[in-house]
Formats: structure tokens, C-alpha cells, sequence
């Protein structure tokens, strides 16, 4: 799920070559873990579950959420959709921390939480976005997260509703295209009222020692930072959703992940044999200290990830980022209950669907007609009941 940010030249002026000793560690290591018949087990029957609770509560939530709720506020149409979908979201994080038991280990800044955020990251690898889900639930923001993500996602049968209802934010990787896709998705988010957190990566894609030289003979080319540990940014992404959301915003979140000992990809995540520990650093950035000028964002966007590549150079040798323990463990009482809660209603969702009226199975055929429809034209019902009150808010917000 990497954030389309378009091809960029990146332009800097007076900066030197950044050169670290050390080698970016790779992927060549023995798992955490070893991959046991239990653990095959554990992990495939965790995944169905969230899948199948997926299903059954897109199927029956979303129409009501989505249609009914919206055509009287878009407001309140995200605020339930929003809840459920942090709801349900929050399995992933329970998953993680408490059965797979991978330690997550938060550092820099003890950020105050915000409704309308901004977050850059770097992309160690295919599930970086992933292990955010962790700090926007600690924050109590996980159903408002949402990110930039390759347009072939959307042809992924059930997923592809889910992004669309949720208003992620489908990209083609061709700047031409993208611009006016990003900024007509975030034109319907600055009602200061709609809670946002959008994740973006401006690197463009997850990190391989391949894409790193071939990033440092770009940087060499241009006289920029040659970085060990990150790929240079491409920046027009993130540019576009800063100047959409700029006078709007409660917040930036510089946050840089790493990872012990060894990089994790989605099945290592599924079955609990990596990572051991996860390390996420958070930095808050006052947008007045973000220029305003796109050549002058580039050249800051350029120095932050130098200083990212510092912060993980010295994570490589010291095992970990500096000021760690600014966020606690997740209660494992918060966490059951929640778990029972989206089992529960997923139960109740199958047993109407199987076992009492027909209307039922009715409804089901229609909902999946009609997420499918709304996917595939890409459109969401309008509000239809203006609302006075929510104008008068959004005015005294904005």
C-alpha cells in the first residue's frame, strides 16, 4: 500500500553527500521465530476470522452507514463508519501485540492526540502501514486512518468496497493522473468537523538495497543526500495533500519505523514469526515550520529524511531510537471485549443471513449490488438534508 507521489526531480541546493559506514541490514537473517505447525494454524484461523467479520459487516453495516446515514450527513455518515471500521480494525493490533506477542516500542515524542492529522513516514517494508494502525489506535483515531494506495487494489474482489467506503484515496502512479485524483478526494475532507489521519510515504515504495543504489546514483547525479537507510522522497504527493488540508490541519507527524532483527512481510506478520520488535519514532512538525513554496518543501522534505537515515544509522548500532516509552502497552481487557464484541455482532450477521427470513438473504444480494456499484462508478450517495447546524461548525472551525 504505498502512496503514489509521482516521478519528481528532486532540486536542493548547498547539500552534502551524507556518507554512513554501515550497510542497511537485509533480509538474509533466520526468522524470530521458527514457523511451527501451530503457529500455521494460529495464524490462518486469526486471518479468516478478521476476513469473515469483514465480510459480514461490510455486507450489512455498510448500507446503512453509508446510504441511509449520508443522505442525511456526511458527517455522521463517517462518524459511524469510522467507528466500526476502528472497531474492527483494532484486531490487527491485538493480533500483533497480544497473540504473535511482537513487542511495539514507541519513542520521540508522547504526541497529543489530534483530529486532523498529517503523517510521512519512511517504508522499510510492505507492512509499515500496518504497524500504524498501532499508534492511531493508542490515540483513539484508528477508524480515521486512511492512506494513498495503488489503483489495482481496488479490482481486489470485497477489499476493493472496503477502500472505497472508507474513502481511501486510489492512485496510478502517473503524476498527470494522480494530481487531480488526490485533490478531488481531499476537497470533500476539509470540513475541519471530519477527523482525518492520512499516511503517506513519500519514498514512493518499500525499501531494497536495489532501490537504494539505484536512489544514491540519483542522489550522486544531483548533488544530494546519498542515504544508507531510505530512499530519497518524492515529494509532489505529499505537496498536493499539504496544500489541500494545509489551513485544516491539527498536526504533521514525522514518524520513522524500524524493525528487529529482520524486515517482516505480511505472512511473517500472520503467523507471529516476525518482527520480534517494532520501533516507531514520532516527531511532531508545526506546519509553520513547513514552507510554503514547492521548491522549498522539497528541500525541507529532503533534510527530514537525512535526519531519518541518521535516526536509523544510529538505531543499527544502538538497537534502539532515543526518548523510547512515550506510549504504553494495550489493555488486554480493552482488546477482548472489543474482539468479543465484532465476533458477537459478526455471529449475529451469519445467523440471519442462514437461518431466519429470506428478506435477509434478500438484503445481502442487494448490498453486495450495491457495493459493487458504488465501487466500480466510483461514486457515494450525496447529502441530500441540508444541515444548518453543521454548516454554522464547519464555519466557526475553518
Amino acid at each position: 500500500m504505498n502512496g503514489s507521489n509521482g516521478s519528481q526531480e528532486h532540486r536542493v541546493s548547498g547539500e552534502e553527500e551524507v556518507h554512513h559506514v554501515s550497510r542497511p541490514i537485509l533480509n538474509n537473517g533466520p526468522k524470530h521465530r521458527p514457523l511451527t505447525p501451530m503457529r500455521r494454524c494460529r495464524g490462518v484461523a486469526c486471518v479468516a476470522v478478521i476476513l469473515s467479520t469483514a465480510f459480514l459487516l461490510i455486507v450489512y453495516l455498510a448500507p446503512i452507514a453509508t446510504f441511509v446515514v449520508r443522505l442525511f450527513s456526511v458527517h455522521y455518515s463517517r462518524k459511524v463508519t469510522s467507528f466500526l471500521f476502528g472497531m474492527w480494525l483494532s484486531l490487527w493490533p491485538f493480533l500483533f501485540e497480544k497473540i504473535n506477542k511482537t513487542k511495539v516500542v514507541f519513542s520521540g515524542e508522547n504526541v497529543i492526540p489530534k483530529r486532523r492529522v498529517l503523517i510521512f513516514a519512511n517504508h522499510r517494508t510492505e507492512v509499515d502501514w500496518m504497524y500504524l494502525w498501532d499508534l492511531a489506535l493508542r490515540k483513539g483515531h484508528l477508524g480515521y486512518i486512511k492512506y494513498i494506495l495503488k489503483s489495482s487494489l481496488m479490482k481486489l474482489p470485497i477489499f476493493s468496497w472496503a477502500f472505497h467506503i472508507f474513502e481511501f484515496i486510489p492512485v496510478e502512479r502517473k503524476w498527470e493522473i494522480d494530481e487531480a485524483i488526490i485533490q478531488n478526494k481531499l476537497s470533500k475532507y476539509k470540513n475541519p468537523r471530519d477527523p482525518i489521519w492520512l499516511a503517506v510515504f513519500p519514498e514512493g515504495t518499500d525499501y531494497t538495497e536495489k532501490k537504494c543504489i539505484k536512489s544514491q546514483e540519483y542522489a550522486s547525479e544531483h548533488g544530494l543526500p546519498k542515504l544508507e537507510h531510505v530512499l530519497l522522497p518524492k515529494t509532489k504527493g505529499f505537496i498536493c495533500c499539504l496544500q489541500e488540508l494545509r489551513s485544516s490541519l491539527d498536526a504533521v507527524y514525522d514518524v520513522t519505523i524500524a524493525y528487529k532483527h529482520r524486515l517482516p512481510d505480511f505472512l511473517d506478520n500472520v503467523y507471529g514469526v516476525d518482527p520480534s520488535e517494532v520501533h516507531i519514532h514520532i516527531r511532531t512538525v508545526q506546519l509553520s515550520d513547513i514552507p510554503t513554496s514547492e521548491d522549498e518543501i522539497t528541500e525541507w522534505m529532503i533534510e527530514r529524511f537525512r535526519q531519518k537515515d541518521q535516526l536509523l544509522s544510529d538505531f543499527f548500532v544502538k538497537g534502539h531510537f532515543p526518548d523510547e516509552g512515550t506510549e504504553g502497552d494495550l489493555s488486554t481487557r480493552k482488546c477482548l471485549a472489543n474482539v468479543f464484541a465484532i465476533v458477537g455482532l459478526t455471529g449475529i450477521c451469519l445467523y440471519l443471513t442462514l437461518f431466519s427470513s429470506v428478506w435477509y438473504k434478500i438484503y445481502v444480494v442487494a448490498s453486495c449490488a450495491y457495493l459493487s456499484f458504488v465501487t466500480h462508478y466510483n461514486v457515494l450517495p450525496p447529502q441530500l438534508v441540508d444541515s444548518p447546524e453543521g454548516d454554522v461548525k464547519a464555519k466557526k472551525g475553518a
